[in-house]
């Protein structure tokens, strides 16, 4: 299958002019131009197929958005190639625009005072689409976003959730194959957050939609995404799946074990101890050398147990190790 998105080497560029500190800066700066250059985005690669939903990970500064603005055509790249749905973005726009759509964040697409069913029927007339397919995707989306409650409204009187929802909507009306999300949750209470996952899952699962996901939110990532990418300073650290990352960098899982009943010594080879609290103990343990079936086949032949849980390290753990510890000093 041929991949949807490829990325070969992509880089960008910014030069950014520098100011001089001291007695004498103010003239010193109007007279030079004195500038250093910065890689925002440095020699990245990687591939997406069609259906997948991908992480794109990253702290401020990173160069996510910079990635993702190369990918939508709003950034022409330093070097390296990219094509996108069968498109170079930035020298085929106009056509390009019509096979993907994207959402950023808090910045509408919408017609700020028009109602939005107005701004629909706008979209449909710019990208052309068929009276009959309008209908019936706007039909399915009312169901899907709950849009009926507000789709009469101006744009200008909608809460954050709600415009996020009409903004989704808008993004796929013309039914791209490809959509871009740039902080798609960001500002949402948890409710709206959810309805917001719900629908991209949907349009996943029943349009076959291609998803690339920047977000800060990692509940996004573990609910939506099947794959992950992570770059730092402008190069991509990781690629492979959250279960992989989570083995490698997310330390030891947990198995919690309530006996039936107290025994003075609970311990297993293979697990530590972290805690014993009456009939409960907790165990400490590395996937990557020992299973969780393999753990609780060592426990269940020494004690008599009543209940077991399991409970893998946190994915916010596991992400700030990686950005603060710099686990990952060269690329997978």
């Amino acid at each position: 299958m041929k991949p949807i998105i490829t990325v070969e080497n992509l880089s960008k560029t910014f030069q950014v002019r520098k100011h001089h500190q001291g007695t004498l800066s103010v003239l010193r700066n109007f007279f030079t131009r004195d500038s250093r250059v910065i890689h925002a985005v440095d020699n990245v690669s990687f591939s997406v197929n069609k259906g997948e939903v991908v992480g794109y990970l990253g702290p401020n500064g990173a160069g996510k958005s910079t990635t993702i603005k190369m990918l939508t055509g709003l950034l022409v790249p330093s070097g390296g190639t990219l094509n996108v749905n069968g498109f170079v973005p930035w020298k085929e726009r106009q056509r390009y625009v019509s096979s993907i759509g994207a959402v950023f964040g808090q910045r509408t697409t919408l017609w700020w005072d028009l109602p939005v069913i107005e701004s629909l029927h706008l979209l449909q007339y710019i990208y052309k689409v068929p009276e009959a397919t309008f209908k019936q995707t706007l039909k399915e989306f009312e169901r899907v976003l709950e849009l009926n409650e507000f789709i009469t409204s101006p744009v200008r009187s909608l809460s954050l959730g709600q415009r996020m929802r009409a903004d989704l909507c808008a993004a796929l009306l013309h039914t791209p194959a490809l959509l871009f999300l740039d902080e798609p949750t960001i500002g949402l209470d948890v409710v709206a957050k959810e309805r917001i996952r719900q629908f991209i899952k949907h349009v996943n699962d029943v349009r076959e939609t291609t998803v690339l996901l920047t977000t800060h939110d990692l509940s996004d990532v573990q609910k939506l995404c099947g794959r992950i990418l992570i770059i730092d300073q402008g190069k991509l650290l990781f690629d492979g799946a959250l279960d992989t990352l989570q083995n490698r960098f997310g330390g030891k899982w947990q198995l919690v074990v309530d006996f039936a009943e107290s025994y003075p010594n609970v311990e297993v080879i293979g697990a530590e101890v972290v805690r014993l609290e009456g009939i409960r103990a907790v165990y400490a343990f590395d996937r990557t050398t020992l299973s969780v079936s393999g753990l609780i086949s060592r426990i269940s032949a020494l004690y008599n147990i009543r209940d077991i849980s399991v409970q893998e390290p946190e994915i916010e753990t596991t992400i700030r190790n990686i950005y603060e510890g710099k686990l990952l000093e060269s690329p997978l």
